[in-house]
């Protein structure tokens, strides 16, 4: 039984992140909704209160991770056991998939009235605003990391019975108003996957592609950042410095320079180009 309940309350506690939190994004994009362009501001505030609302709701259930990014980097570092990962990522997913079809459903008038295709999907799953891969898989590398670090600095504080869930929806509003710009911040491959599959699978007027090509980003990068974030705690902070830990930093880094020298270069192609027209 206790099984069972844990994979409902990340089911429940999924569902319930994506639809508060696609559903802000659906009020501030659709066409004729009552918030059209009340923008970002409004965007990074509700998924603060999405993420801390789908904790209250559950947290009395399971851990209440609702991201497998959570769940994998906490598992990696002896914080949460492995064999109860593919049950948690599963309900996550699962949750976040039926949360997308509770956003369609809410909306439906609206995605008729709404004529441009990327702004639909940005309902469901996050893009990048500048398209560049490795840059794109960074800036994600880089806001999970924050989460997770986050995450364990408020676990190793004491805080009033009940507040804990606030203020990790404040981390959330936080990261997406300083770092989500670049990506949309999904800091959540299950965020992501389940909503770009309900795009997928729904019959959304004029809907379009479901940019299955960038769909990899906000899987790899949340899962890399938070077993980072997870690992640069306990060396840091515990002084555990394992073989993983430099590994990642190493392959981060490389990252970084692949990242940098690609938009070096582009630069210096445009630059070119500018001259040469």
């Amino acid at each position: 039984m206790v099984a069972e309940s844990e994979f409902l309350a990340e089911l429940i506690g999924t569902m319930i992140l994506i639809i508060l939190g696609g559903g802000v994004v659906g009020g501030v994009t659709l066409k004729s909704s009552k918030a059209e362009g009340s923008g970002w501001v409004v965007i990074t505030i509700a998924w603060g209160l999405a993420v801390a609302f789908g904790v209250y709701a559950v947290g009395n259930y399971s851990p209440a991770h609702i991201n497998p990014a959570v769940t994998i980097g906490f598992a990696s570092i002896g914080e949460f056991p492995w064999s109860k990962v593919p049950m948690y990522v599963t309900a996550q997913i699962i949750g976040a998939i039926i949360g997308a079809a509770v956003v369609f459903i809410n909306y439906l008038p609206h995605w008729r009235k709404t004529k441009d295709q990327a702004t639909k999907l940005g309902v469901f799953a996050t893009g990048p605003a500048i398209r560049s891969p490795l840059a794109n898989l960074l800036s994600e590398i880089v806001g999970t990391f924050v989460l997770v670090l986050g995450l364990l600095f408020i676990g190793a504080n004491e805080f009033t019975e009940g507040l804990n869930p606030i203020i990790v929806g404040v981390l959330i509003i936080a990261i997406g108003m300083s770092l989500g710009g670049a990506t949309g911040y999904a800091i959540n491959p299950a965020r992501d996957l389940g909503p770009r599959i309900a795009h997928a699978l729904l019959p959304i007027p004029g809907k379009g592609s479901s940019d299955w090509g960038y769909a990899w980003v906000p899987i790899v990068g949340p899962i890399v950042g938070g077993i980072y974030g997870a690992f640069f705690y306990d060396a840091l902070f515990i002084g555990e410095f394992t073989a993983v830990f430099w590994i990642l930093s190493v392959v981060i880094a490389l990252l970084i320079i692949g990242a940098v020298s690609m938009e070096t270069k582009g630069e210096r192609s445009a630059k070119i180009n500018n001259h040469s027209a």
